[in-house]
C-alpha cells in the first residue's frame, strides 16, 4: 500500500512543484486529510455498496471548490481504481514531501508535565538552531516519564526523562557496580 501512496503523492507533488503552488497543496491537503479522517467518511469511502461515480458525485458536493482540480482527481482516480485506501496514506505522503521540501520538520516531544507556552517557543527555537530547519512541535504529556523531555526530531532520539536515568542507574547497579 505505501509503494501506490508514494507514487500518487509524488506525481501530485511535483504538479504542484510545477505550477508554483505548493503552498495551496499543503493547505488543501490537509484540509482534505482532516475531513476524510471522519469515521463515518471512511465508511463511505471503502463502502463496497457505493459506486464510483457516487463517490465522485459525493466528491463534488463536499469539495469541488475547495480543493485544487488534481487533489479532487486523486480522489476521482482512487474511487475509479478501487483504491479509496490509497487516499488517506497519499495525502499524508504529500503533506511531508512538501512540508520537506519547505525544510519544515516535526519534534515530537513527550513530557511528564505540559510544557507552557515559553518553553516550547524556547524548545522550538533552540532544535530550530541545532537542525538549520524549521521545527513544529507535536507535544504529549506523559506522566509515566516522571519528568524531562523525550524528543523525537528528524530521525534523532533526545531521551532526558527521569525514567531513563533511573533505569540506566538500575542497569549500573545490576552490572557496574559488580564489576
Amino acid at each position: 500500500m505505501e509503494r501506490l501512496s508514494v507514487l500518487y503523492a509524488s506525481a501530485l507533488f511535483d504538479l504542484a512543484k510545477g505550477h508554483n503552488k505548493l503552498d495551496e497543496f499543503f493547505e488543501q491537503a490537509v484540509y482534505l486529510r482532516n475531513a476524510l479522517q471522519d469515521e463515518q467518511c471512511q465508511r463511505i469511502l471503502v463502502h463496497p455498496h457505493i459506486t464510483a461515480a457516487q463517490k465522485h458525485e459525493l466528491f463534488k458536493k463536499a469539495f469541488s471548490g475547495h480543493v485544487h482540480e488534481d487533489l479532487l482527481g486523486l480522489m476521482f482516480l482512487t474511487a475509479d481504481k478501487n483504491r479509496e485506501a490509497f487516499l488517506l496514506p497519499a495525502l499524508d505522503c504529500l503533506i511531508e514531501l512538501i512540508r520537506r521540501h519547505k525544510g519544515i520538520i516535526t519534534a515530537e516531544v513527550s513530557s511528564a508535565v505540559a510544557f507552557d507556552e515559553q518553553q516550547a517557543e524556547t524548545l522550538k527555537r533552540v532544535l530550530s538552531e541545532q537542525l538549520h530547519k524549521s521545527v513544529e512541535l507535536e507535544l504529549k504529556v506523559d506522566s509515566s516519564l516522571i519528568g524531562g523531555p523525550y524528543i523525537f526530531v528528524d530521525g534523532y532520539y533526545i531521551d532526558w526523562t527521569i525514567k531513563k536515568k533511573l533505569r540506566d542507574l538500575t542497569v549500573y547497579m545490576k552490572e557496574g557496580c559488580s564489576a
